[in-house]
């Protein structure tokens, strides 16, 4: 017997399917409803099953009831490309580290000066100096950039 977790994915994967575009919007109370399961239930399933490693990216919208947005990025060569390196980031990285792959980015045309720069400071220690662990959030940070770069 499949656990909710598991439907709660494939539903909202063959949403996804049968979307014309590479997004869609649900609303998390109607869709919890929807399972009669807690909303919290609907996060779980959307953190951990629709990550930026498995070439997500989701959006929260607040207002209105409010919605969450999923896009699924298509594969191609450069997402390949993007998929390698974000292996290779793993769960942490340090700034100099991500610093030379910015660069790397660049110089491959794969994102601009200005994005590389705005890169490069969102992931800084400066602007993470909150952080106590500052390698794994700019690890997680690192990714989603790179996802939203190459959509």
């Amino acid at each position: 017997m499949a656990r909710l977790s598991d439907i709660i994915e494939e539903f909202i994967k063959d949403m996804l399917e049968n979307s014309r575009e590479r997004e869609l919007t649900i609303q998390r109370n109607e869709l919890a409803n929807q399972f009669s399961c807690a909303p919290s239930q609907i996060n779980y399933v959307l953190t951990t099953r629709f990550t930026t490693d498995k070439g997500y990216c989701i959006e929260s919208r607040r207002g209105g009831g409010g919605c969450i947005v999923i896009k699924r990025v298509q594969f191609n060569a450069i997402n390949n490309f993007i998929n390698a390196i974000m292996e290779n980031i793993g769960e942490n990285i340090t700034y100099d580290k991500a610093a030379l792959i910015i660069d790397g980015l660049f110089e491959s045309d794969i994102v601009t000066d200005r994005e590389a720069a705005i890169m490069k400071v969102a992931i800084n220690d400066r602007s993470l100096s909150v952080c106590e662990n500052r390698n794994k959030l700019r690890a997680d940070i690192f990714k989603a950039m790179l996802i939203m770069v190459c959509h």
